[in-house]
């Protein structure tokens, strides 16, 4: 099986890390922000470099856009996993318009008030989790792993 994972720098991209009994002996790429500390901790991956800030960032939302056709189209992934943010919902559109399966895990800190990423991507996500079962009141049909970190 072949795997992409997207992830925002900073947690995000820490609980795709901490996942790595379930990605390391899988073919994958990643897509994330190229900073320092990131260059570091995926120094042996295959790594796509998205555009930031995302955050309500829509010339950036479009350029990651048209990275998504371009790397999904690319690498062909069995399946696209991420820990949000902002990065995920449009390789989570493009995705599903090429009919990849996709993951989402919900954010551990946020308990009660779900991420902006999470609500765009709920409805085209093919597993969603969740790691405390306060969250599961947003997100009825998600599965609760308990906490990653």
């Amino acid at each position: 099986m072949k795997v992409m994972l997207v992830a925002s720098a900073g947690g995000h991209l820490a609980q795709l890390i901490a996942l790595d009994k379930f990605w390391k002996d899988h073919e994958r790429t990643w897509v994330t922000f190229q900073l320092p500390e990131v260059e570091a901790a995926l120094k042996d991956e295959t790594v796509h470099w998205a555009y930031f800030p995302t955050t309500r960032n829509i010339p950036n939302a479009v350029r990651n856009f048209g990275l998504a056709w371009k790397v999904l189209r690319k690498e062909r992934p069995d399946t696209i996993i991420t820990a949000g943010a902002a990065v995920s919902v449009p390789f989570f559109l493009v995705g599903k318009m090429l009919k990849m399966r996709t993951v989402f895990i919900e954010a551990y800190d946020r308990i009660t008030m779900p991420t902006m990423s999470a609500r765009m991507c709920y409805p085209m996500t093919d597993l969603f989790v969740v790691q405390w079962d306060e969250q599961k009141k947003a997100f009825p049909e998600s599965v609760n792993i308990g906490a990653i970190l």
